[in-house]
């Protein structure tokens, strides 16, 4: 069931949306609280809402769009049943954002409330980066490669 007000339009048609994705990989994040989730993506890695409702929120941030869906929005989708009662999500992903100062990010979501999983360091992969856990469990790595670009 869907919390956005009837007389609220969306951003644009759902079918007109699904068009307008390009090929590659296509994120969606299953979460409680589409607005915490947003203030979450914009606090720490700095993203940008596209557009944002109680119910759907489209993201973007270092060349990348991914989407928040209320848990409510998935009643009738299989995913469901995989989710109900679930805290953390996602275990094992790593949603990497290369290109997203970590020591800032470390700073907001410390600021934010937000559980920071690793600190700001180098790593002998090349990069600087954070480990970061929203609201729903999922990991964010905010990364930037070290010694130049």
């Amino acid at each position: 069931m869907k919390k956005r007000p009837p007389d609220q339009d969306p951003w644009m048609p759902a079918p007109d949306y699904g068009r307008s994705l390009r090929p590659g990989l296509g994120i969606n994040l299953l979460v409680r609280d589409v607005a915490r989730s947003v203030e979450f993506c914009q606090r720490v890695p700095g993203a940008t809402a596209t557009y944002h409702d109680a119910d759907f929120a489209v993201l973007r941030c270092v060349g990348t769009q991914w989407m928040l869906h209320a848990d409510h929005t998935y009643s009738d989708n299989p995913l469901s049943g995989v989710i109900k009662g679930v805290e953390g999500r996602g275990a094992g992903v790593e949603l990497r954002l290369y290109g997203v100062d970590p020591d800032r990010a470390e700073k907001a979501a410390r600021e934010g409330g937000w559980t920071v999983l690793a600190g700001s360091m180098d790593k002998p992969h090349g990069l600087r980066e954070c480990m970061i856990v929203d609201d729903d469990g999922y990991v964010w790595v905010p990364s930037v490669a070290l010694g130049g670009s």
